[in-house]
């Protein structure tokens, strides 16, 4: 499974690569650089993927600038911390940064 104190670590040492999907997810909600870093540092796994056709992954939430934001991220073959997307939460998809609309 994956282990957040692992991402943390990998993040940390810049061992991470940001997927060209999340790049354009981050412009398009205002994320930052930082506040992916920051979230990876201070956030929490709200769910796991162990089938995920990419490899293992896990969704982070953690908050920047006081705005919930979530990361999927996964390993790279290389053991690196790969960000697969990055959003914030909101309708339809979720009723609050917590919880997922039933059948979404």
């Amino acid at each position: 499974m994956i282990s957040i104190d692992d991402i943390r670590k990998r993040v940390g040492k810049k061992e991470y690569e940001i997927s060209l999907h999340a790049e354009k997810e981050r412009y398009v909600e205002d994320i930052t650089i930082s506040d992916i870093e920051s979230v990876i540092d201070t956030g929490e796994v709200l769910e796991y993927y162990p089938g995920d056709p990419r490899g293992k992954s896990c969704l982070v939430l953690g908050y920047s600038r006081n705005r919930p934001i979530h990361i999927v991220c996964g390993y790279t073959r290389l053991g690196w911390v790969r960000i697969i997307t990055v959003y914030i939460p909101k309708a339809p998809k979720w009723l609050d940064e917590r919880t997922r609309r039933k059948g979404k």
